[in-house]
């Protein structure tokens, strides 16, 4: 993570890729005087593009813009903030190489190393903001320009936290306070968290520390939800819905890109779990980014079955 404070200021004025020009009369006739900006240097223009998932519409989905928080378009090349773990200073907080571009008229073509080639139609909206439309299943996703040095980096880590629980293929107990009164969570000691789909979307284990992570023994599972805590932008709540055995809730607070502390309101415990088995994302499968809207049908349809 990386500390930025967010203060958007342009870049520069924009002008729309199609018919916006100057007039002016040079014997008699009218001269275009404003210099035109290409696609490709509108790309270059801002260093990252937020994809705004809450703002795109369509049926299905994209999966390298699907995952992506942010996408730079740099002399060429793709590159992408799929992962919320080192996000910030990872590539310089432009992330990870993920394939190759061209730009010429309204047309962006993206040749992504693992997804293959794919050409978008680009609008301009405003003076940040752009429209990627993918005609043949009528996609439309909204990326909004920033800087590194002016994107709030903490923002987004924080307003996503759910995807940086599944970045790990499980988080490992390390610590369990010797105050806090006795209680059933004390005997877990390991957590696995995934997408809201399938039978549930959290596990857990009983299995010893350090357990070899590919032959886990998953105990109970459930469903997950991490929700705001008024005032406090560094703290969540983190509920664990387990399957037929009720609720616990905790205080979470995370430590660095790979500790989290959760504070079990119940019994007044708190306990350390470290990730393990990081999850680079970049090919095709894995999280993918929903709306929130999308987001809590799934977490009621899971309730509901």
């Amino acid at each position: 993570m990386k500390t930025v404070k967010l203060f958007l200021i342009p870049f520069v004025a924009f002008f729309m890729l199609s018919s916006c020009y100057t007039e002016v009369i040079v014997e008699d006739e009218y001269v275009d005087t404003t210099p035109t900006l290409t696609l490709r240097q509108l790309l270059s223009s801002y260093e990252l593009w937020y994809v705004d998932i809450n703002q795109s519409s369509g049926n299905g989905y994209i999966p390298f813009v699907q995952k992506a928080f942010t996408m730079s378009f740099r002399n060429g090349t793709l590159h992408a903030n799929n992962n919320l773990v080192g996000i910030g200073d990872q590539g310089y907080g432009f992330g990870i190489d993920v394939g190759y571009y061209d730009a010429y008229e309204d047309v962006l073509e993206i040749s992504h190393d693992i997804d293959g080639f794919h050409r978008f139609i680009v609008t301009q909206l405003n003076d940040t903001t752009i429209e990627l439309y993918y005609p043949s299943k009528k996609l439309r996703y909204i990326l909004v320009g920033y800087q590194r040095s002016t994107f709030d980096y903490d923002k987004l880590f924080y307003e996503n936290l759910h995807y940086f629980l599944q970045e790990y293929v499980a988080w490992e107990k390390i610590y369990t306070s010797e105050y806090g009164a006795l209680n059933e969570f004390d005997y877990e000691n390991f957590l696995q968290f995934l997408p809201a789909q399938g039978d549930g979307n959290f596990r857990s284990s009983r299995d010893g520390n350090g357990t070899n992570i590919d032959y886990l023994y998953w105990d109970y599972s459930g469903i997950y939800e991490v929700d705001d805590i008024a005032g406090e932008p560094y703290l969540k709540h983190l509920t664990l819905d387990y399957d037929y055995l009720g609720n616990e809730y905790f205080e979470l607070y995370v430590m660095n890109d790979n500790t989290i502390e959760l504070f079990h309101n119940t019994s007044g415990t708190l306990y350390r779990f470290r990730g393990r088995g990081f999850i680079q994302y970049k090919n095709n499968e894995g999280k993918l980014r929903k709306s929130n809207a999308e987001v809590a049908k799934e977490i009621e349809n899971l309730i509901k079955a």
